[in-house]
């Protein structure tokens, strides 16, 4: 089957295209500078060559924090621009599997609550979280003959883009102690783990339906968890100090507690979230050797 995959330069995007490729999908992989997905008319005209069975929007503004300095920017690719995927999708009647977060939910729940299911009332608090929430809107309002699945996940990290992981390690070789806060919760996803999901929510003879899935690392930890199990499972020697969200202000407010889980039996699911830092770490080294 023919995929399209938009933001296909991305960490997410990489992997996608690099698992479509090698389970057999005749690839179709855009990246921003191929096609920008604001442009209603670009956005047409690409789909419309390609003609594919499925679509997987990974273009996003993920810079969760200069979305709040640059709100119309955020809501552009986000809002608009998974709009435009949608609809041009619909027009050659193609699956979409479009990416969304887990920061479109507050973030209230206790730290030892039930994590947020598909069901769930959403209330971000955030640009990038509201942009994200205006996305899944407009993309379930362009529907039409196709069908589409809409993707919330956690955390991201992989080896083709800057993330936490990425961060703690470097952090980690420079220094004796990082402070990480304790009072975020939610559950980190690598990205080569997601990009399977993705291919089999895209297949459109598939027997998994329509609408909004949960799909993250199994478990969930809080960020200060999650450097300990980087630097342990790294070898790095290196303190992980805990501290609040109060102590280290950022311009955008994270939900405290984000941690996702499924309601419903068809959706994929994926290994623990420490199986696939592992999975990560042995990408990561491979790419550095």
């Amino acid at each position: 089957m023919r995929l399209l995959v938009t933001g296909a330069g991305g960490m997410l995007g990489l992997d996608v295209v690099r698992a479509a490729r090698a389970g057999g999908f005749d690839v179709v992989a855009l990246t921003r500078a191929d096609l920008d997905v604001t442009d209603a008319g670009a956005v047409e005209a690409a789909i419309e060559s390609a003609r594919p069975d499925a679509v997987v929007n990974c273009a996003a503004w993920t810079d969760v924090d200069g979305a709040e300095a640059d709100p119309d920017g955020a809501y552009a690719v986000n809002a608009t621009g998974a709009g435009n995927v949608a609809r041009a999708a619909a027009r050659v009647a193609a699956r979409l599997v479009h990416v969304s977060t887990d920061y479109v939910f507050d973030g209230e729940r206790a730290p030892d609550a039930a994590p947020y299911v598909e069901s769930d009332a959403t209330g971000p608090r955030s640009v990038y979280g509201a942009s994200k929430l205006a996305g899944e809107r407009a993309v379930a309002e362009a529907a039409g003959v196709s069908s589409q699945a809409i993707v919330r996940s956690s955390w991201l990290f992989g080896v083709g883009g800057q993330n936490f992981a990425d961060k703690m390690l470097a952090l980690g070789a420079e220094r004796d102690e990082v402070s990480v806060v304790t009072d975020q919760i939610g559950c980190p996803t690598a990205t080569a783990h997601l990009a399977d999901a993705l291919l089999l929510l895209a297949r459109p003879d598939g027997e998994i339906g329509e609408g909004i899935f949960h799909v993250a690392g199994a478990g969930h930890c809080s960020w200060n968890t999650f450097a300990h199990e980087i630097f342990r499972q790294a070898g790095v020697d290196c303190r992980v100090l805990p501290c609040t969200t109060a102590d280290m202000p950022r311009p955008a407010q994270r939900p405290a507690f984000s941690a996702l889980a499924s309601e419903r039996p068809e959706t994929p699911m994926l290994a623990p979230w420490q199986a696939g830092l592992t999975d990560y770490l042995n990408a990561r080294k491979a790419i550095h050797a």
